[in-house]
């Protein structure tokens, strides 16, 4: 009995480890210096998109999500949430992502970027100001370029610390969601040395406005899956994207699901786009990142 105490106690300590997440303060990577605003930081439940959310960021940082120790597979990735530039939908796109890799095996790193300044609710803001595209693009038109400095800047950071989280620095990727999608895609077309994932997968992206910049001849591997359905209108956005990868001989896989609509993410649904990560899984297993050092 003694021994299977000790045991349960050690079990105990080491979910508790596992549990405990480190934030980490990111620095500014050449887009908008250091903000002078000072609005606080938000995170509430929004009724307009039936989840957590986080707004008004004008300090990116990574929260860490850490492998038990003998499920470590020497990978690692930044998980970008979605939320039209004006919020993050930090569960389903971020922390559950982030669980669920870290499960496998990964260190995963949910990257908070930097986001427009809205007011009482983003999400309602967002869904009035949609279909009002220029005034959209007014709203976003500084803050797209930092939230892509900040996606870039995660890499690079994760990739130069890499030995502090026992990660091989050409092993980490980023994947994210809608407008964490077009961070993620943005990443994997305008990397430097320093900032180049290993791979990068764009859930429903909004990818258009990134169709003038030209494939790396290092382009990463890329991963990309959306909707038919996708009720912004996103599905050809992803098709493009595939298409300009493997238009220029690089590596891509793609999985269009019928149903699933915009922002399916981790959320359950009872449709085949349930099983994105699974296939996601799948992709990375072929690849070789989940192998352990």
């Amino acid at each position: 009995m003694r021994h299977i105490a000790q045991t349960l106690v050690l079990i105990g300590v080491a979910l508790a480890g596992a549990a405990a997440q480190q934030v980490i303060p990111l620095p500014f990577n050449g887009e908008g210096k250091a903000s002078t605003d000072t609005y606080p930081e938000k995170q509430y439940f929004s009724k307009a998109w039936n989840t957590q959310v986080v707004t008004n960021v004008t300090k990116p940082s990574l929260t860490v999500y850490r492998p038990l120790p003998w499920a470590a597979n020497g990978s690692a990735v930044v998980v970008c949430p979605g939320g039209g530039f004006m919020a993050l939908s930090i569960t389903s796109e971020g922390i559950d992502v982030a669980e669920w890799l870290a499960d496998k095996g990964f260190t995963a790193f949910v990257l908070k970027y930097r986001l427009a300044h809205t007011g009482q609710d983003a999400t309602e803001e967002f869904e009035q100001v949609w279909n009002e595209k220029q005034r959209l693009r007014q709203i976003l038109a500084d803050v797209v370029p930092r939230s892509i400095a900040d996606g870039l800047e995660a890499v690079s950071y994760v990739r130069k610390h890499a030995s502090e989280w026992n990660v091989s620095p050409d092993k980490v990727g980023i994947v994210g969601f809608s407008a964490g999608g077009t961070v993620a895609a943005a990443t994997a077309l305008r990397y430097s040395p320093e900032s180049r994932p290993a791979f990068a997968a764009p859930i429903y992206a909004a990818a258009s406005a990134l169709k003038d910049y030209p494939v790396p001849s290092d382009a990463p591997l890329l991963f990309v899956a959306a909707a038919s359905d996708d009720s912004l209108g996103l599905a050809g956005d992803s098709v493009a994207l595939y298409e300009k990868w493997t238009a220029a001989h690089k590596s891509a896989e793609l999985h269009m699901f019928a149903k699933g609509g915009h922002g399916f993410g981790m959320r359950k649904q009872g449709l085949p786009s349930d099983d994105w990560i699974e296939r996601f899984w799948d992709w990375l297993k072929m690849h070789g990142f989940p192998q352990k050092q």
